[in-house]
């Protein structure tokens, strides 16, 4: 089974793309129209989405101005990750992305994983940003007096558990067949209908239209900070970190969702002009230009209001309601329309491309790779992909699929600077226009681990104790359920101590503990003197929870050493490090679904791919 790491070369990769054949097979080349404007267009239009015009609202509520640190720190952390992108792009200037980085850096195996990984990520973050859309574009035809039926605006379980007025009247007034309430998410499977209708047209269409629609969200963005920088109030940025580093790190995964989709143009490789010049310019420029809005954003929000009136779903919208300038607030709303669906855009082009690159491999059927005589795109696979986002958006509830997304894009990121690192003193190492600035990790990644362990001790101390002693606060339903009287009244007189807040009653003490905020919650269990047995998970249910941050401080003690010995490069050693301990703080149930899909796709690979791949021939 050794050959199942069997490597591809890149030689032959560019070669087979040049010459226009695949197993010998003639096939239609894709259309080189992509320049480095164009490329950054479309890294702008994959990330300044969702996260600048919801999350970000989030963020600032639990940060406080401070959040802007929290932009800084993942914009370095991606930006690592984008530098790895930058010189694989240089070396492999083919379609495919990380899965055709792991394939020359890891072998077939991990790039099966790989590939597997991201048609999960952009799948599963398509039908997401498919509904969020659905969201702005229902609450848009509100604001103009165009209702849509609510049970045509959301999905079945939305509509079934959650307490919202929409959410009722929908359950309500769904039409009934053969017992069922017919209930779905129109305006997502239409949109997706639409800009899956522009990316099969051509590569030339996706360009043109990621470009006006980065240019019209850029505007806005740019009225926003600047008209909003006169109504900003010093006064509102002190203090500047109310909630401490702690309230900063709890908007990470926030923060984290707004980054995501610089990556994606790597998928468009085949139809760049220079791919090796143009690509890592293209990544680099657009990350930079998102991290400065984000930030200037988060300023202005913060400037504006006070912070703990931004845990809204529109803050923008939101803070220009405040000052009567509802007008402004119109424009925003239809700004978040066209940058969700720009986002959309850019994921829903490059999912295809990544099936093209697996199929030409021979890991997936021919007609995969199949690409369209008129119009130069990947016909069957961009029809596919739209039938497999369009009908789940129809149905799926969005916290399902979000929290996955973060999962498969931080697993693609640790592989690729991983990638970097193995080929890093390969002899046989393909060259490249561009490279990473070295400087020696030798000794810094093992003092990394020394001083981080120091600070999270003297500054985290209680979570320290509880990961050290194998033990994890259990979920606040289970607790505020298995208290008596006696202990309510505790619980009541503790919290109402430390957060100003009077209960009334037992009942009213449940509710609160249910409603409380994880962090909140957490500080008044440490202050009670119930009995660990009661508020503490112990033995197997917190090893649970506490593994996979084991398993990261051991990559890290081993990457020190390997560092040590191999004097390996820094910025793709910070670019694994930064993005494996997001991964470890992404869940277990995530992990647990994410492992599921990897066993689904080995054994697809062991039953076709393994037999049918190229070099297995």
């Amino acid at each position: 089974m050794k050959d199942i790491f069997r490597k591809k070369s890149v030689s032959k990769a560019i070669a087979d793309m040049e010459s226009g054949m695949s197993d010998g097979e003639p096939v239609h080349r894709l259309t080189r129209s992509l320049g480095v404007r164009d490329l950054t267009a479309m890294g702008i239009a994959a990330v300044v989405g969702a996260g600048i015009f919801s999350t970000i609202g989030k963020a600032s509520f639990d940060g406080g101005p401070g959040i802007i640190f929290l932009f800084l720190f993942v914009s370095i952390a991606c930006g690592f990750s984008a530098l790895c992108y930058a010189e694989f792009a240089s070396m492999v200037p083919v379609s495919g992305s990380a899965y055709t980085y792991a394939y020359v850096a890891f072998g077939e195996v991990i790039a099966w994983m790989i590939g597997w990984d991201l048609l999960m990520e952009y799948a599963i973050g398509n039908i997401a940003v498919a509904i969020s859309w659905s969201d702005y574009f229902t609450t848009l035809m509100d604001g103009f007096g165009w209702h849509i039926p609510d049970y045509l605006t959301m999905d079945y379980w939305t509509a079934q558990e959650i307490g919202s007025k929409a959410a009722i009247m929908a359950w309500e007034n769904a039409p009934i067949f053969l017992g069922i309430r017919f209930i779905c998410d129109i305006p997502a499977f239409v949109i997706v209908l639409i800009i899956s209708a522009i990316i099969f047209v051509g590569i030339q269409e996706t360009k043109n239209s990621a470009n006006v629609m980065v240019f019209l969200k850029l505007a806005v963005i740019f009225v926003v900070i600047v008209v909003g920088a006169f109504y900003v109030n010093p006064d509102n940025w002190n203090p500047f970190l109310p909630n401490g580093v702690g309230g900063i790190l709890k908007g990470t995964a926030a923060v984290f969702f707004a980054y995501i989709g610089f990556d994606a143009i790597s998928t468009t490789a085949e139809e760049c002009e220079n791919p090796q010049r143009d690509l890592p310019r293209g990544m680099i420029y657009a990350l930079v230009i998102c991290t400065v809005i984000y930030v200037a954003v988060a300023l202005v929000l913060t400037g504006m209001v006070n912070y703990t009136k931004l845990d809204v779903g529109d803050p923008l919208a939101y803070v220009f309601k405040e000052l009567k300038m509802d007008w402004l607030a119109g424009v925003i709303a239809v700004s978040a329309v066209i940058a969700t669906a720009s986002v959309l855009l850019v994921f829903q082009a490059g999912q295809p491309r990544i099936w093209m690159a697996m199929s030409r491999d021979g890991l997936l059927p021919k007609i995969f790779s199949r690409i369209h005589p008129r119009f130069k795109t990947p016909s069957f696979s961009t029809g596919l992909t739209a039938a497999l986002v369009a009908i789940p958006a129809l149905f799926l509830n969005m916290n399902v699929v979000i929290d996955l997304t973060s999962v498969g894009t931080l697993f693609a990121f640790v592989l690729v600077s991983g990638g970097i690192l193995k080929l890093q003193n390969d002899p046989n190492r393909p060259p490249s226009t561009f490279r990473i600035p070295y400087v020696n990790a030798k000794y810094i990644t093992g003092l990394l681990l020394i001083v981080g362990l120091f600070l999270a001790y003297h500054y985290n101390h209680d979570n320290v104790q509880d990961f050290l002693s194998n033990r994890v606060i259990k979920e606040q339903t289970e607790i505020s359920s298995s208290l008596n009287e006696e202990q309510l009244t505790i619980f009541a007189s503790t919290a109402s101590t430390m957060q100003g807040i009077k209960y009334t009653s037992s009942g009213n003490t449940i509710e609160a503990i249910n409603a409380m905020s994880n962090d909140h919650f957490r500080q008044v269990i440490r202050h009670l003197n119930l009995g660990d047995m009661q508020l503490y998970g112990t033995g197997w249910a917190a090893f649970r929870v506490h593994f996979m941050l084991w398993l990261f401080l051991f990559v890290w003690a081993i990457l020190s050493v390997l560092s040590f010995i191999h004097n390996y490069s820094l910025i793709p050693v910070l670019g694994f490090l930064s993005c494996s301990y997001l991964l470890s703080e992404s869940g277990v149930s995530n992990w647990e679904r994410f492992l599921l899909w990897l066993l689904i796709g080995m054994i697809i690979y062991f039953i076709y791919g393994y037999k049918k791949s190229r070099l297995a021939k």
